[in-house]
């Protein structure tokens, strides 16, 4: 039955796409998710895989061609997909098949008296190829590189969450992918058993390309030695976890080794602790053969005996299996580091399952309470003081370190450089009294929290401020093309705000800032900043702003020079209120001395397109609304 290949929306706002390059012909034979052709957008190059397999019977597209989204650009024929490939896979399938035998060697251990001889045959021949592997190519689901992001052409595999021949439910986890501006899992499509893992940890793929594989349970038993057989140096770890899973008896008998081993496993916490989702990436695979919890989940059920002997392992996994969540080894580690109980953990990953955020804030949550004496004296004198105390603890691990850069990192440090290469950038610094926002806050913060649901910060007041003023000088909110000789001024205020997270600096947007009141700034920034932290923040959300606001005094900065978040031209960096003795004007008194609540305001803006007494004028605008107070009827107050 001939399928249809048409232009797919490759973004939001992306209404068409131009075909640069086929990379098939008509009459080739292609297989399903294979790049098809590439096409161009006005924001995105990307690949177009095969939505089926087949023939390509038509190309209706010429290269260079631009039509619109939901064209048809192909059209593929399914009669040729059955017999066209009896060349050309056969040697794919002999180089596959060989594995199938040989793992039914291992797994079928009593009765592998018929089997040996097809594994011996079967490089020679084709024929063993097509049987074994065939069927569980026939019957196997691709899992491949989902699109994340209008303008996200690649990912990082930076974790599996499964191993070969693991059992998995569709939406279970499977992997953990990272972007550069999002990190994300990537659940299962179908359930089955996991066949083959075709990319491995710190690889980086196209969207489209395929990942993995995921056959039936009947497929399974033959196929999923693929990846272990024919890939052993480069998937050491699936074929080292999957050993001790097949026969049960002498993985009981090997894991106590491993786990009565507790040195490798404080080892490892410290040095992924600050690194997040990434930081594990290059500890892994040195892991791997330790990992030990692992495969006695898997032999759990049949093997009473593997909980016996690594007591506190089996407590942190019922803990966190307790309702069917699959708890990975890095966060079992780390909970054991930190000392935290995973059965009082509730997961905020998908399906609910526990993630190293959630084990992270519930030792942050435990420790409160015995750090409250230390901050006690210094609250008086400096409020953020104590924050920064407990995030220095996991730094100390790393000294003396070289780790592998994640991929997050890398893109902040080469878009912070080219960011400063591109536009002339200043800093212009103005002091703004905000003594009467505070007095207002503190009238209104309860009832403020009881109706919007959550806390009043002087960051909405900032924010709204920052919106207002940006109507007012629309040079600060526009964007210059130098190539086109163009000036974009924006119609709508997009305001981005800088999320400090585990894994690095994210900017998520707040689409027409300008439209909002204090108390939807208010809601919009603490669901944004929550869902960042969290890692749920979707890639489109982390784009498209067209100014930024950074809170630099959330660890007690008095100022900063902050660096444009391109193609932007402006970012307002807000420093920390403090209280400290003033000159004021009073009415009768004249000029006295009075303790005021100040902040700075720190505007980066680039000197190409906003001159020096633009952005004064815009920072004394954000200062004047900010020292007026005019916010009651905002607030509910009178």
């Amino acid at each position: 039955m001939p399928t249809s290949v048409t232009m797919p929306a490759l973004g939001e706002s992306v209404t068409e796409g131009t075909v640069t390059r086929w990379l098939k012909q008509e009459g080739e034979q292609v297989e399903v998710d294979e790049p098809l052709l590439e096409v161009s957008t006005d924001k995105v190059d990307t690949e177009i895989p095969s939505p089926a397999a087949g023939v390509l019977s038509k190309i209706l597209v010429a290269e260079d061609e631009t039509v619109e989204v939901g064209a048809e650009l192909a059209v593929i024929g399914g009669d040729g997909g059955g017999g066209a490939p009896a060349g050309p896979a056969s040697a794919e399938d002999a180089d596959t098949t060989p594995q199938t035998p040989v793992e039914q060697v291992e797994d079928a251990g009593p009765g592998p008296a018929d089997e040996p001889q097809p594994a011996a045959a079967a490089p020679a021949s084709g024929d063993g190829g097509q049987g074994g592997g065939g069927q569980g190519g026939g019957e196997g689901t691709p899992v491949t590189m989902p699109a994340l992001g209008e303008s996200v052409t690649e990912g990082t595999v930076t974790r599996w969450l499964k191993s070969v021949g693991d059992e998995v439910t569709a939406d279970e986890p499977l992997l953990e992918v990272s972007t550069d501006k999002v990190d994300t899992e990537i659940p299962a499509p179908v359930s089955g058993t996991l066949l083959s893992i075709s990319v491995n940890e710190d690889e980086t793929v196209e969207v489209g390309s395929e990942l993995a594989v995921i056959g039936s349970g009947s497929a399974g038993g033959g196929a999923q030695a693929q990846a272990p057989a024919p890939s052993a140096p480069a998937q050491q770890e699936p074929q080292s976890q999957q050993e001790p899973r097949q026969p049960a008896p002498p993985a009981q008998a090997t894991q106590p080794t491993p786990q009565a081993d507790p040195t490798p496993q404080r080892a490892q916490p410290t040095s992924e602790q600050p690194g997040a989702d990434y930081g594990s990436g290059g500890v892994l695979p040195s892991t791997s053969p330790t990992d030990a919890p692992s495969p006695a989940q898997a032999v759990a059920p049949q093997a009473p005996a593997a909980p016996k002997t690594p007591a506190p392992a089996p407590a942190g996994d019922s803990g966190g299996d307790g309702g069917g969540q699959y708890v990975t080894p890095l966060v079992r580690r780390l909970a054991a580091e930190r000392g935290v109980d995973l059965s009082s953990v509730t997961g905020t990953g998908v399906g609910g399952r526990i993630r190293k955020q959630d084990v992270l804030a519930a030792a942050e949550k435990a420790a409160a309470p015995a750090e409250a004496p230390t901050p006690a004296p210094a609250a008086a004198t400096g409020r953020p003081t104590p924050s920064p105390s407990p995030a220095a603890q996991p730094d100390t691990s790393l000294r003396g370190r070289t780790e592998k850069l994640s991929r997050l990192r890398t893109v902040i440090a080469r878009r912070m450089v080219e960011s400063l290469q591109v536009s002339a950038q200043l800093t212009t610094v103005v002091e703004a009294d905000v003594t009467t926002i505070a007095r207002l806050r503190d009238r209104a913060k309860r009832d403020f929290e009881a109706r919007e649901g959550v806390k009043l910060s002087f960051l909405p007041f900032f924010a709204k401020a920052a919106v207002e003023a940006l109507k007012a000088h629309p040079a600060v909110n526009s964007s210059i093309d130098l190539e086109a000789g163009t000036v974009t001024y924006h119609d709508a205020e997009n305001l981005g705000v800088a999320v400090d997270t585990e894994r690095g600096l994210l900017v998520p947007v707040i689409r027409d800032a300008g439209d909002l009141s204090i108390g939807g700034l208010a809601r919009k920034i603490a669901d944004l900043a929550e869902r960042t932290r969290t890692n749920k923040v979707t890639p489109d959300e982390l784009g498209g702003g067209t100014f930024t606001l950074t809170n630099t005094g959330s660890r007690g900065a008095l100022f900063d020079t902050p660096i444009i978040n391109q193609p932007q031209v402006a970012i307002l960096g807000v420093g920390s209120v403090v209280k400290r003795p003033v000159v004021v004007q009073d009415p009768g008194l004249g000029e006295v001395i009075a303790v005021r609540s100040m902040v700075y305001l720190a505007l980066t803006y680039d000197h190409r397109i906003v001159d020096g007494a633009d952005a004064a004028r815009f920072l004394v605008t954000v200062k004047e609304r900010l020292e007026a107070g005019q916010f009651q009827g905002e607030l509910g107050l009178s």
